[in-house]
């Protein structure tokens, strides 16, 4: 095994790591940058350290939407080694931090040679599908106290922090609510003792009061990528 940041690179073995070494290079994911746009080419793939890349769709009516969030356990643009030629979403740097990045065109023809790293590609791209699936089915059947909890958890989780540096209206947007729904939710959790939050900058003081909280679609979420990760 090798000892990259990221898990999904960390889960391969050393002699197909050291084939894709000489061709990574450290990337650094600044907040708000776009790294990607529906029907752009796709030329480079990121494997993030630290740091939470979000894929969304925009609405013609200016709404925007998540429906997956990428960190150190998964990789934006992977499917371009597997034929893919143009980005399908919107992927926008949620929470600043640094990444591996490769060539797509390198990584598409290692993939092709490597059948340890294709595998390895689909089940992550399979995983990512499965997560957007569930931002679907959480969006249309889920209350917005329960989708906040399961945000607020899956980003705790993939920047390994309880401090969020995000504002209410962000929030909104990723979860597809309107804003005044959104303050009268934060605001409860907040009394709860779950979170605090004050200008743009929010903390978990009670992780557990917000897995009792959150829907089923965390665990459903957190499972996908356990198995992704855990070697075959």
């Amino acid at each position: 095994m090798n000892h990259s940041p990221n898990l999904l690179l960390s889960s391969l073995s050393a002699q197909t790591f050291e084939v894709l070494r000489p061709h990574l290079h450290l990337f650094e994911l600044k907040q708000g940058l776009v790294v990607g746009e529906p029907s752009a080419p796709v030329t480079t793939v990121y494997f993030p350290h630290s740091g939470i890349i979000s894929l969304v769709v925009a609405l013609s009516v200016g709404d925007i939407i998540e429906t997956a969030m990428v960190g150190k356990d998964g990789a934006v643009h992977a499917a371009s080694a597997l034929d893919g030629k143009v980005s399908l979403n919107r992927a926008v740097v949620q929470m600043a931090g640094h990444a591996t990045v490769i060539a797509a065109q390198k990584l598409q023809e290692i993939a092709d040679e490597n059948r340890e790293l294709r595998t390895l590609l689909i089940r992550h791209e399979q995983v990512l599908f499965a997560q957007a699936q569930q931002s679907g089915a959480c969006n249309a059947s889920h209350l917005v106290e329960a989708r906040l909890c399961r945000w607020l958890l899956r980003t705790r989780d993939l920047a390994g922090d309880d401090e969020l540096h995000v504002t209410q209206e962000f929030l909104a947007q990723m979860l597809g609510v309107r804003r005044s729904s959104l303050s009268l939710v934060a605001n409860t959790l907040q009394q709860a003792g779950y979170i605090s939050y004050k200008r743009g900058r929010g903390r978990i003081t009670a992780p557990n009061g917000l897995k009792e909280t959150a829907c089923e679609c965390y665990d459903a979420v957190r499972e996908h990528y356990a198995r992704l990760l855990t070697p075959a």
